[in-house]
């Protein structure tokens, strides 16, 4: 069994520059904070409110760099929380999903689709992929072992790029779930 790095993907946005020069106004630059484990990514210092039919939820951080369409990744129990659908997608894949009022400093932004519930995923480079013996598109389970409430999950999808490094990532209802804390290893199954 191969193992690889969990890490727990919180609530964050991606925007394109025109949404964030809505947001934040003309001209505006994302700010590094900190870099990611995936090459080229990073979080920023910007954070808008994300809201619903039923709610809102302030403070949501984006990350970078800006992307072709806004996408908005909430767990299932935030999107509940503020009254948005967010089916389970892969990144990128925001046709029909759900819609949201993004509010930044200087504007509001009505987005008709692009929140999602990320589909929990497992990032590899090529040579990564072949030592653990999977490939693109390949669905895995992953056990996960914590003190009180390990647990196996399904349905990971397994994406490999030469510009991804090993990591899986679940989101905050996921990690709670398996009693994820600190620096957590996952074992693939087949």
């Amino acid at each position: 069994m191969a193992k690889v790095l969990v890490e727990t993907s919180a609530r964050h946005l991606h925007v394109t520059k025109e949404a964030l020069e809505i947001l934040f106004g003309e001209g505006y630059e994302l700010t590094h904070k900190k870099d990611l484990s995936q090459p080229g990514q990073f979080a920023t210092n910007e954070r808008v409110t994300v809201v619903g039919p039923k709610g809102e939820m302030p403070g949501v951080s984006i990350l970078g760099p800006e992307r072709n369409a806004v996408q908005v990744e909430l767990s299932l129990t935030d999107a509940r929380k503020i009254g948005v659908a967010a089916p389970i997608r892969e990144s990128g894949d925001i046709t029909g999903s759900g819609a949201c009022k993004l509010v930044g400093p200087k504007g509001e932004l009505e987005i008709k689709e692009g929140v999602i519930a990320a589909k929990r995923h497992i990032h590899f480079t090529p040579d990564q992929a072949k030592e653990a013996n999977v490939e693109n598109g390949e669905i895995v389970s992953v056990k996960i072992t914590s003190a009180d409430r390990s647990a196996t999950l399904g349905d990971v999808v397994v994406r490999v790029s030469p510009s991804y490094d090993a990591a899986m990532h679940i989101d905050t209802d996921e990690s709670n779930a398996c009693g994820c804390a600190g620096v957590v290893y996952g074992e693939i199954v087949k």
